[in-house]
């Protein structure tokens, strides 16, 4: 009997997760093009003169920095850039990553070494980006300053915009 019961179980959600992908793909614009990502070249390691901090939050100590420089907006909707964090352990953390505003997603392509070089990220996929309480710096590079509403900034002068108001234009009020 508990085999039967199991069997049917088994059965019953193999067919609602059926279901489940048809309705998905019945939502989907046969027409509309799927995205692909850009080719994306390694760009050059971050200058101290082009690093622009920006505010995350009160109760991180850490500093975080964008290589203006190396700021870009690709025809693919990526907003890709280098990021620094200055641990309040005297730590450097530099990586090369980027921005799907549309999705709320996050890369990264690269982390820096001392020397200057870059290494390939073990681990590059797309994933969600997290609004954390404390180091929630990918959030408010999202949010706050190249994706308003989940849209790209378009160019890279508007995001060196952003950056020295501390908030992307077209938000209202200035954060803290």
């Amino acid at each position: 009997m508990m085999m039967r019961l199991a069997a049917v179980s088994m059965g019953l959600l193999a067919g609602v997760a059926v279901l489940a992908d048809v309705h998905a793909r019945a939502w989907e614009d046969p027409d509309e093009p799927k995205w692909a990502e850009a080719e994306v070249a390694f760009p050059a390691y971050p200058q101290e003169a082009n690093l622009r901090e920006f505010y995350v939050s009160e109760v991180t100590t850490h500093k975080f920095y964008i290589d203006a420089a190396t700021l870009s907006v690709a025809p693919d909707g990526v907003v890709r850039y280098v990021l620094v964090v200055r641990t309040s352990g005297s730590a450097i953390n530099t990586s090369f990553e980027g921005i799907r505003c549309e999705s709320g997603e996050l890369k990264i392509y690269a982390t820096g070494h001392h020397d200057g070089q870059w290494a390939k990220a073990r681990r590059s996929e797309w994933r969600r980006i997290e609004n954390k309480p404390v180091n929630r710096h990918h959030a408010a590079l999202a949010r706050e300053l190249f994706c308003p509403n989940a849209i790209p900034i378009r160019t890279p002068a508007e995001g060196r915009e952003a950056l020295r108001l501390g908030k992307h234009p077209s938000l209202n009020t200035r954060l803290p």
